[in-house]
C-alpha cells in the first residue's frame, strides 16, 4: 500500500495550517517577484497536500530512488505550490542542499534561484520533468507509466518486487483542452495503465474568462470512453473525499485513473477568487492582506511557515518516504545478491551507462554501386544493439513498416495482458504509439526520465507534429533517440505535403539536439553509434527512403569521421591542392562524389566532405575543422535537398547552396530531384561558377 494507515477523513486544523501555508508562499512568491500565477496554488493546494501527506512515496532524501511515486506538475504555471511543498517536505538535492531553500522562494524567477517560473528538471532537485506548456506534462507521465509497467513486468520476481511506484499529475482545464492530452489519455486506457492517476483540478477559468467560452465538452465522458475510471471530488477543500477518491485510485488494477475535482482559483481571494486576475498576476498588496486575514494568518506578515508545519510534513510524508526507502534498499541488496545480471542492468539504466560489449558484432556494409535505404541499414543496426541493450525500448507512430523500427519478434510489443490479439504484455520492447507523433515524443521523455532507452520514429515531415515535446527533450539533455525516415524531395509520389524541407534547419536550430543525416549504410552505422553513446541530449537520426550507394571506403574517407561531424571523403587522386570545395549531407553526397568524377575528368581538383552532423563538426577543434573546410580555398559548393538556411556558415557569403526553396512535386523521386536542380550537372555547373567568378559571388539557391 502506499498510503497513509493513519491517515483520516477529516481536516485537522493542523491539516489545514499546511494547506494554508502552501497558499501563502504561493502567494508571497508571486507578490514579492510582480510575476507569476497565484491562483492555481491557492485552490489546488489541498488536493497537493492530500496526495504528499497521505498518499506520495517519496525520499526526501533521495530524489533519485528508482522506485519513488512520481509527481508531475502538468500546469507549470503553478510552480509556486510545487516549491512550497520541496521548501515544506524538506526535499534534498544530490550534495544535501535543500532542494527549494527559504531564499529560493523569495527570489522566485529570479535568476540563479530553483525557483524558476515553470519548474524544470534538472535546474530543482525533485521537479519530474520540466512543464510550461500545457499538455506536456500529462503526457510524459504516460510514458513514466510505461516504463513502471514495463520495470515491473521485466525485473520484478515473485520473491522481490522492486518496481511497485505509481505516477500522479495533477493538470488543469488548459493541459485537457490542448490535444496532445486527447493522445496520450488514448494510448493510456488503451494500454490499461493502472499506476497512473491524473488529478484535474477543474477550477474552469483560463486567460481569456471562463472556460465556457471554448470547453464545454464532458470530460468524464471522454476519458471514461477511452478506458479510464473517472472519480469526482465536489470540493478541493475536502480532504476526506479526495482520500477516498486517492484510495480507489490505489486500489484500482485494471485502467488508469481520473479524478476531476472541482476547485477554486484564487481560493481565499475576496475579490479576485474565480476570476481570470486570479490566474496570471500578482494579488496585489491589499488583496493579498485580505486574503490572509480569510485564512486566519497575520495580514503583514510574509514568508511564514508556523510552528508545527514542517514537523508535521516531516512525521508523515518525510517518515513514510524515508521507511519506503529503506525497506527498498534492503530487498534491492537481496536481489542483487539472487539476480546480479538484472541488478546490473538496473545499476546501468541509472546511470546511463552502456552494458560492456553494447557495441560487439557491429553491423559492416560491403560496398555496393545499387546499395541501401539508411532506414533499411538504421534497422539492421537498431536490432543489433536492441540485442545487447536490454532496455532499449520504441516504435513508431503506426509506421513500424515505413521507419524499419520494428525490434525482432524475440522483444515482443508491449500491451496490456491480452492485449494486440492476445500477442503482448508489458515486458514487450515494441511499442505502437499509433497516430500519434506529439504523444509519441512526449511519451518518449517520460520513458528516458525513468531510465529507459527510448526510441521514436515517423516521417521526417511529421517532426512538426512532435516538436513541443522534442524541445523539452533538448531542453532536459534526455537521451531519446529520433529516427526520421523519408528524409527529403526524394520520396516522390507523396508530393509535397509528404516531402521535408525546413525539418532539418528545425532540428538544427534546437540546443542541445545533435542532427546526423548519414549519407550510406556503414555511416548509418556509426551515426548509430555517435548516437548512443549521447547520453546527455537527444539525437535525430534522419534517414532516406530511396537506395543510396554503399561507397567503396578503400577509395573513400572512413566512415569513422562521422563522429566528427564532417569529414574528408575524397580528395584529387593525383595528390593536387583542391580547387573546389563540394560539401553534402545524406542523399546528396552521392551527388557530390559523381560531380567530383565528372570534374576530375575536366581536369579540375575537387573535395568532397560529408558533413552528417553540423552540431559535432561545429565542437571540434579549429584545427581539425580548418584542415576539412581550409579556409583559404573560398571556392564551396554546398549540396542538400533541404532549406538552404544556415549553410552560409560553411560556405561563406560567396559560396554557392543548391537547395530547396520550394516544396517539391508529386512526381517519381529521381524525376522531382532532378526538377529540383539535385543533379550531377547542376553541382558541375556550380562548382564552374565558383571557379571562374569567385571572389563576389552571391549565394544563391537551385
Amino acid at each position: 500500500m502506499t498510503t497513509d494507515p493513519t491517515a483520516t477523513n477529516d481536516t485537522s486544523p493542523l491539516d489545514r495550517r499546511c494547506i494554508d501555508t502552501l497558499r501563502t508562499l504561493a502567494i508571497d512568491a508571486v507578490e514579492q517577484a510582480q510575476s507569476g500565477h497565484p491562483g492555481t496554488p491557492m485552490g489546488a493546494a489541498p488536493i497537493a497536500y492530500t496526495l504528499w501527506q497521505r498518499f506520495l512515496r517519496f525520499d526526501p532524501q533521495d530524489t533519485t530512488w528508482p522506485d519513488r511515486d512520481r509527481f508531475v506538475l502538468s500546469g507549470g504555471h503553478a510552480s509556486a505550490l510545487l516549491y512550497g511543498l520541496l521548501h515544506l517536505c524538506g526535499v534534498r538535492d544530490a550534495a544535501g542542499a535543500e532542494a527549494v531553500s527559504m531564499d529560493d522562494l523569495q527570489r522566485f524567477r529570479q535568476l540563479g534561484s530553483h525557483c524558476t517560473g515553470h519548474p524544470e528538471h534538472g535546474v530543482t532537485a525533485g521537479v519530474e520533468t520540466t512543464t510550461g506548456p500545457l499538455g506536456q506534462g500529462i503526457a510524459t507521465s504516460v510514458g513514466q507509466a510505461i516504463a513502471q509497467a514495463w520495470l515491473a513486468a521485466t525485473y520484478n520476481r515473485p520473491d522481490h518486487r522492486l518496481f511497485d511506484h505509481r505516477v500522479y499529475a495533477l493538470c488543469g482545464d488548459g493541459d485537457l483542452m490542448e490535444g496532445l492530452s486527447a493522445e496520450a489519455a488514448s494510448l493510456a486506457g488503451h494500454l490499461q495503465l493502472a499506476h497512473l492517476c491524473w488529478l484535474y483540478d477543474c477550477n474552469r477559468i483560463s486567460i481569456e474568462g471562463s472556460t465556457t467560452i471554448a470547453f464545454t465538452e464532458d470530460v468524464g465522458a471522454r476519458f471514461a470512453a477511452q478506458g479510464w475510471q473517472v472519480l469526482r471530488v465536489a470540493d478541493a477543500n475536502d480532504l476526506g473525499a479526495l482520500t477516498r477518491a486517492l484510495h480507489t485510485f490505489v486500489e484500482t488494477t485494471d485502467r488508469p485513473t481520473l479524478i476531476i475535482v472541482q476547485s477554486t482559483i484564487g481560493y481565499g481571494a475576496p475579490h479576485k477568487a474565480d476570476t481570470k486576475e486570479a490566474h496570471g498576476e500578482p494579488l496585489g498588496a491589499e488583496e493579498v492582506r485580505l486574503t490572509k486575514r480569510f485564512y486566519g494568518v497575520d495580514p503583514d506578515a510574509s514568508f511564514v511557515v508556523p510552528e508545527g508545519v514542517r514537523a508535521h510534513f516531516a512525521a508523515k510524508f518525510g517518515q513514510r518516504g524515508a521507511q519506503a526507502y529503506g525497506a527498498w534498499t534492503e530487498r534491492f541488496a537481496a536481489y542483487r545478491a539472487r539476480y546480479p545480471t538484472l541488478a546490473l542492468q538496473l545499476d546501468q539504466m541509472q546511470h546511463r551507462t552502456l552494458p560492456p560489449g553494447w557495441d560487439a558484432h557491429w553491423p559492416t556494409f560491403a560496398a555496393d554501386a545499387r546499395g541501401l535505404a539508411t532506414r533499411e541499414a538504421s534497422g539492421q543496426v537498431l536490432n543489433a544493439i536492441a540485442a545487447r541493450v536490454p532496455w532499449l525500448i520504441g516504435g513508431a507512430a503506426d509506421l513500424g513498416p515505413s521507419t524499419k523500427t520494428r525490434l525482432g519478434d524475440h522483444a515482443g510489443d508491449f500491451e496490456p495482458p491480452g492485449g494486440g490479439g492476445g500477442a503482448g504484455d508489458y515486458q514487450g520492447r515494441n511499442l505502437h504509439f499509433g497516430v500519434r507523433e506529439h504523444a509519441m515524443c512526449a511519451i518518449s521523455n517520460g520513458l528516458a526520465l525513468s531510465g529507459l532507452r527510448p526510441f521514436a520514429a515517423s516521417f521526417l515531415v511529421f517532426s512538426d507534429y512532435g516538436r513541443g515535446a522534442i524541445r523539452l527533450s533538448a531542453m532536459m539533455g534526455l537521451p531519446v533517440l529520433y529516427l526520421w525516415t523519408h528524409d527529403s524531395i526524394a520520396m516522390g509520389e507523396d508530393g509535397p505535403t509528404h516531402q521535408p524541407v525546413e525539418q532539418l534547419a528545425a532540428l538544427r536550430a534546437l540546443p542541445g539536439m545533435v542532427v546526423l543525416r548519414p549519407a550510406d549504410a556503414n555511416e548509418v552505422a556509426e551515426a548509430w553509434r555517435v548516437a548512443m553513446q549521447c547520453t546527455d541530449r537527444p539525437v535525430s537520426l534522419v534517414l532516406s527512403r530511396q537506395a543510396l550507394p554503399t561507397l567503396d571506403r578503400t577509395r573513400y574517407g572512413s566512415a569513422r569521421g562521422v563522429a566528427r561531424g564532417a569529414y574528408v571523403l575524397a580528395d584529387p587522386s593525383d595528390g593536387r591542392a583542391p580547387e573546389v570545395l563540394l560539401i553534402g549531407t545524406g542523399s546528396e553526397v552521392a551527388l557530390c562524389l559523381a560531380a567530383f568524377e565528372q570534374l576530375g575528368a575536366e581536369g579540375i581538383a575537387a573535395r568532397v566532405v560529408s558533413m552528417p552532423s553540423w552540431d559535432l563538426f561545429e565542437a571540434q577543434s579549429a584545427d581539425y575543422r580548418d584542415r576539412v573546410l581550409p579556409p583559404e580555398l573560398l571556392a564551396r559548393v554546398a549540396v542538400e535537398a533541404a532549406s538552404p538556411l544556415g549553410w552560409e556558415r560553411h560556405v561563406g557569403a560567396d559560396g554557392v547552396v543548391i537547395g530547396m526553396t520550394g516544396f517539391g512535386h508529386s512526381a517519381p523521386g529521381a524525376v522531382v530531384q532532378a526538377a529540383c536542380g539535385f543533379d550531377v550537372a547542376h553541382v558541375v555547373a556550380a562548382a564552374h561558377e565558383q571557379l571562374l567568378w569567385h571572389p563576389g559571388l552571391t549565394a544563391r539557391t537551385a
